[in-house]
């Protein structure tokens, strides 16, 4: 009885983890909604295309060059926490060199990618670059904070960023001077000051030595490059399309696309939510037990992500037309089949957590590598053709072959069932009663 009663409180606290994740994620889903509308609407398709062929680099290939260190980090905090400062120590180094890496990459890169741009866009992009290591350490913070299980101040620190970049948006729109580069700027800087203090307090925690940095070191990057694959592959997936658009379409087919995309990605609000807190409760436990938990969380992304595509689907030329202007409604057909690549891709990166969870990451490079080498042909075929249709149509059909495949890994790879996708009963009586119990605590 008093073992029931114990998992059942982990349930509960876990459902509620979510669920307070998942209200920030609708509250940092409101603050880029007012940003998206503000640069949507004072720049205009070509300014916005501009903006975004900006920012889009520092992170891009900060996350690309990870190493596979935040999850390391995670895992093995998780696995080793008596060794936790010296974990700490050895990511602090290396995330560091890596963000370095990032910054020479973008460099080097821009100038040979950005060729339909002004010169004066290539070289504000260059100069952003050197953000990047920041961006690269604040992710691998976050998963600290994932590690132990701070969710009330991971989604503070996560909200923090967008929250200033509106205030800052909103001051200099009311002075009548929003310009490509200085919008770029008030979603690059926020950065600095939230790294900050992050630093200054897991330093504090975790108290940075010198000692055994080899044997932290090795562990992390045991782990860090088995799921550097998987990390990899994913960011690449997540900005493979707008790299295409902004090197082989012209700025207001790159300002036209980045709406759309924002809108679309409004539905993976709840795959947000649910991954910080899945990967840590899941982590260690058993296959089964993996499996599981995944399939909870799949089957509440399956409902809230298909209803919501539904809608915004029925009412696209209002959503877009509407809240950003007539002149953007050329992104309807665009916004549609990316809707249904926002499903699709909701579900599998919830699933793909349980091979994460039980140590064996690198399974889940073969649907990555599959998905992401029928994106590039397709890309590079469908994107001359038909444009921004053609970057749907690839991206769907990208989406579905990894669907397809990380369903049928389940019981050729993992030995075990393949998770339910559709809701029951159990599932929905504790969603109503974590929030419930969010609801009390507020």
């Amino acid at each position: 009885m008093l073992a029931s009663l114990k998992r059942a409180a982990k349930l509960r606290s876990g459902v509620a983890a979510v669920a307070q994740t998942l209200f920030a994620n609708v509250f940092i889903l409101g603050i880029n909604f007012g940003t998206g509308i503000i640069t949507a609407r004072l720049l205009g398709p070509y300014g916005r295309g501009e903006q975004a062929a900006i920012i889009l680099w520092p992170q891009a290939l900060a996350f690309a060059t990870t190493l596979g260190l935040p999850s390391a980090l995670l895992y093995n905090l998780r696995r080793h926490p008596e060794r936790a400062s010296q974990l700490f120590s050895a990511a602090l180094l290396v995330g560091t060199l890596m963000g370095g890496i990032a910054t020479v990459i973008g460099v080097l890169f821009i100038p040979r990618w950005l060729t339909a741009y002004p010169t004066e866009v290539v070289h504000f992009a260059q100069l952003a670059m050197f953000i990047a290591p920041l961006m690269l350490l604040s992710l691998t913070f976050n998963f600290v904070l994932q590690a132990r299980e701070e969710f009330t101040l991971y989604n503070a620190v996560r909200y923090l960023n967008p929250l200033v970049t509106l205030l800052v948006l909103v001051s200099v729109a009311l002075i009548h001077d929003l310009t490509p580069f200085n919008s770029a700027a008030a979603y690059l800087l926020p950065t600095v000051p939230v790294f900050l203090w992050m630093l200054i307090r897991l330093w504090k925690l975790y108290r940075p030595t010198w000692r055994d940095l080899g044997w932290a070191a090795k562990r992390l990057t045991s782990y860090g490059v088995r799921s550097y694959g998987v990390d990899l592959l994913g960011q690449l997936s997540f900005y493979l399309d707008r790299i295409f658009v902004v090197g082989l379409l012209t700025p207001v087919s790159m300002g036209l696309y980045t709406v759309a995309l924002s809108l679309a990605q409004m539905l993976k609000v709840f795959q947000d939510a649910a991954v910080p807190v899945l990967f840590p409760k899941a982590s260690g436990r058993s296959v089964e037990e993996a499996a599981s938990l995944a399939g909870r969380a799949a089957r509440g992304s399956v409902i809230m992500t298909a209803t919501a595509a539904v809608g915004l689907g029925i009412f696209s030329p209002w959503a877009l037309g509407m809240v950003y202007g007539r002149q953007y409604l050329d992104a309807i057909p665009v916004f549609r089949l990316l809707l249904f690549v926002m499903v699709l891709d909701s579900i599998s990166y919830v699933l793909f957590q349980t091979f994460k969870a039980v140590g064996r990451p690198g399974l889940v490079t073969i649907p990555q590598i599959l998905g992401l080498g029928l994106s590039v042909p397709l890309l590079l075929v469908l994107v001359p053709r038909y444009g921004l249709e053609g970057v749907g149509l690839a991206l769907l059909i990208s989406a579905t072959v990894r669907f397809v495949i990380v369903l049928a890994s389940f019981p050729l790879i993992l030995k075990v069932r393949v998770p339910r996708l559709l809701l029951t009963s159990a599932d929905l009586a504790a969603i109503v009663a974590a929030v419930q119990e969010k609801r009390e605590m507020l």
